[in-house]
């Protein structure tokens, strides 16, 4: 179905509207974050996680965008994992510190830089990477990740590096498979179809409901970082297929 002017014009209106709200948000709870550095890190992560949740419930009343997860059963109940996931969209940088649980935030450095919003990041004791090294980014990655999964706290990974469009794909990176072997946790498979609603460097957002399947957790003790990170991306890419073919244009 082809998106007509009218609905273009409507997309756009409701657009604005969420981005007007999203930074008002962000200014007030950057604020709020900081004052919540003293508390513990589970307690200060979800403290801070509320934005997240704001934005979400934000999304969906201006933009009659929301989302649907499945798949939660396979989330493990004990200990930290690696989630390996699709990136399509700033949405699930959003999202994800809702669906899972506290999290070591892996970013770009640049990111803390940001008024306002990098001082609320900062608060969660993120893993800013240098990808503009990507030999010492790995080794950040290793260094701070593996500690961080020892002390049960999650991480999410994006294998290929950068926010694609759905349809499309690059090379996985073995880095979130090596920390989790060395951290001895599994990898998490995650697929989702963000990408048709909130696009990768579009400023409209469309309504619908995202999709997001949670695969099977996959074992990586006694196995090498390319063979664990080959298994993540044949479910993932297959996962995001299947969603691409049942769905219909938004």
């Amino acid at each position: 179905m082809r998106r007509g002017p009218a609905a273009t014009a409507l997309a756009a209106a409701r657009s604005g509207v969420f981005w007007a709200g999203m930074a008002a948000a962000t200014v007030v709870w950057s604020l709020v974050s900081i004052a919540a550095r003293p508390l513990p890190f589970e307690r200060r992560f979800r403290t801070v996680a509320q934005w997240n949740r704001f934005v979400l419930w934000w999304l969906r009343l201006t933009c009659g965008l929301g989302y649907r997860v499945e798949g939660r059963g396979h989330l493990p109940r004990t200990g930290a994992a690696v989630v390996l996931s699709k990136h399509q969209s700033a949405w699930e940088t959003i999202a994800y510190p809702v669906l899972f649980p506290p999290q070591a935030i892996v970013l770009k450095r640049e990111l803390l830089r940001i008024p306002f919003f990098g001082w609320g990041l900062a608060v969660l004791e993120p893993i800013a990477i240098d990808r503009g090294s990507p030999r010492q980014a790995l080794k950040q990655l290793i260094d701070q990740g593996v500690p961080r999964l020892r002390q049960g706290r999650w991480m999410v990974i994006f294998p290929e590096g950068t926010r694609v469009r759905p349809g499309e794909r690059r090379p996985y990176q073995p880095g979130g498979a090596m920390v989790a072997i060395k951290a001895g946790v599994p990898v998490v498979p995650v697929a989702h179809d963000a990408g048709r609603y909130w696009p990768r460097r579009g400023w409209i957002k469309w309504p619908g409901t995202i999709r997001v399947v949670i695969g099977p957790p996959i074992a990586t003790a006694g196995r090498k970082a390319q063979e664990v990170t080959a298994e993540a991306e044949a479910w993932i890419e297959a996962t995001c297929a299947r969603l691409a073919a049942e769905g219909t244009e938004p």
